[in-house]
């Protein structure tokens, strides 16, 4: 197999967080588990109804575009697409061909080829020998993008798809949650011995980034074991079986001439220029600060990769996270511990705790205010309970004892209670230093200094 090199492509749908329908005033709500009441007479295709443009759609793609480094089209138009499905109640879809919203760009050192804007089908399911066809999703705003074939391998293909759903988060572009449909991921793929492009087979149905390096590696080693035994590459659309993990045949593959496409006659021609708020400058001035631009900031305050790819993994972990940071941009050791415990204990998820009461907290875990013990336990209260941070600690008994009176009173108390590892130490098995110091942690409710717990424990101990 080393000797043929695959080439892929990916081919990107994502619904629009948009209010409205791509055409019609409808609401865009596709999860909707009521069938077909999101629904009207423009996207049920009735006789004599006429789109309209979702301007919020258009500022949307361009807004990913601006991110992109793309080019943003001045002249654009929608284009009647031509299939005939019971999904698309007209007979075609609204699309875009030959002049897409955005051209070229790139993300994760993966070229684009377009980004352009069309709507969304009607979501049919099959049961009982019937077909139900629910219109609450026909005519949501609908983002493609199209790489450049481009890509060798299937972990630069995931990776690229994780990049592209974390900007379409970051920008409030899209929810693009895969397992709902609201993002969509099909990959074209062929084999070649040599630089020309092998047959092209195209791939749908990946429902998640595991399904898509998956089925990328099926179809590689599928195409490579067909001309190996000197057979051809037919193309085709093919199917991903989650259960049996491979590809299966659906159709043959039809060509741009058999959607027979032409320029939509019902809806105007759009100048980009002429509207300011599309002007590359003012998208730009919208943008939020973006995934690799994040990633810089965290790696230069010394947070690990993984930690970082955490972080960002998510517009609320890192909104509340900058939000810490603010408060505690004069500590370095507070910062660090905030990372520790936010992406450890809290796992991401802040719940009743505020920026600034975890903040606070971790100052006083840096200030030995708090054992690291007491931190958790303060922190697991103030997460399910909200609060300040300094009067949790008190009424729970956190606060770290640093009086020597009480520690030694309580050293005293473990050695007693516990003759065996005492024993085991007085002989030379040190390591039971380690036993009786976390007796000695339960027996002040973790509120002892560890270090003071330890000297005073060595020295009663002799």
């Amino acid at each position: 197999m080393s000797s043929y090199r695959p080439t892929i492509g990916l081919e990107v749908h994502a619904e629009l967080a948009t209010k409205q329908k791509m055409f019609c005033s409808s609401k865009n709500d596709p999860l909707e588990a009521k069938p077909n009441c999101n629904v009207c007479p423009i996207c049920l295709a009735h006789p004599g109804t006429l789109p309209t443009i979702n301007k919020e759609a258009v500022r949307h793609v361009l807004r990913v575009g601006a991110a992109l480094g793309s080019t943003l089209a001045d002249f654009t138009e929608f284009d009647r697409k031509s299939y005939f499905y019971p999904d698309i109640p007209k007979g075609y879809q609204i699309s875009q061909y030959e002049h897409p919203l955005v051209s070229g760009g790139s993300l994760n050192g993966v070229a684009i080829t377009r980004v352009h804007l069309e709507e969304d089908t009607a979501r049919s399911s099959h049961a009982g020998g019937a077909s139900l066809v629910d219109f609450n999703r026909a005519g949501v705003p609908l983002m493609e993008l199209v790489t450049e074939p481009v890509i060798h391998d299937a972990k630069t293909a995931g990776a690229f798809a994780r990049e592209l759903q974390l900007l379409l988060r970051t920008l409030g572009a899209s929810h693009a949650n895969l397992e709902q449909g609201e993002m969509r991921i099909e990959a074209n793929i062929s084999v070649s011995k040599d630089e020309n492009f092998g047959t092209k087979v195209e791939v749908k149905n990946l429902n998640s980034f595991r399904s898509v390096e998956r089925a990328i590696e099926f179809e590689v080693a599928r195409q490579v074991a067909l001309y190996e035994r000197g057979e051809k590459v037919v193309q085709a659309t093919r199917g991903w079986d989650e259960g049996k993990q491979e590809t299966f045949h659906q159709r043959f593959k039809e060509g741009s001439a058999d959607y027979r496409y032409f320029p939509e006659p019902d809806l105007p021609k759009l100048m980009i220029s002429e509207v300011p708020e599309f002007s590359l400058a003012s998208l730009t001035a919208t943008l939020p600060e973006l995934p690799w631009a994040r990633r810089e900031r965290y790696a230069a305050l010394g947070i690990k990769s993984a930690d970082i790819e955490f972080l960002i993994s998510s517009v609320a972990r890192t909104d509340f996270f900058d939000a810490v940071l603010l408060e505690l941009k004069d500590s370095s050791d507070a910062t660090s511990l905030a990372v520790n415990y936010f992406v450890s204990d809290l796992a991401g998820e802040a719940g009743s705790i505020t920026p600034a009461a975890f903040a606070k907290l971790m100052r006083m875990s840096t200030s030995q205010v708090l054992s690291s013990r007491g931190t958790k336990d303060a922190l697991a209260i103030l997460a399910k309970e909200g609060g300040d941070p300094e009067e949790v600690a008190k009424a729970h008994g956190l606060v770290q004892v640093h009086d020597e009176g009480a520690l030694t009173e309580a050293v005293r108390a473990v050695i007693e209670a516990n003759p065996g590892p005492v024993a085991e130490y007085k002989a030379g098995k040190v390591a039971t230093i380690q036993f009786l110091i976390g007796q000695a942690m339960k027996a002040t409710k973790g509120a002892g200094s560890p270090g003071a717990l330890r000297e005073l424990l060595v020295k009663e101990l002799g």
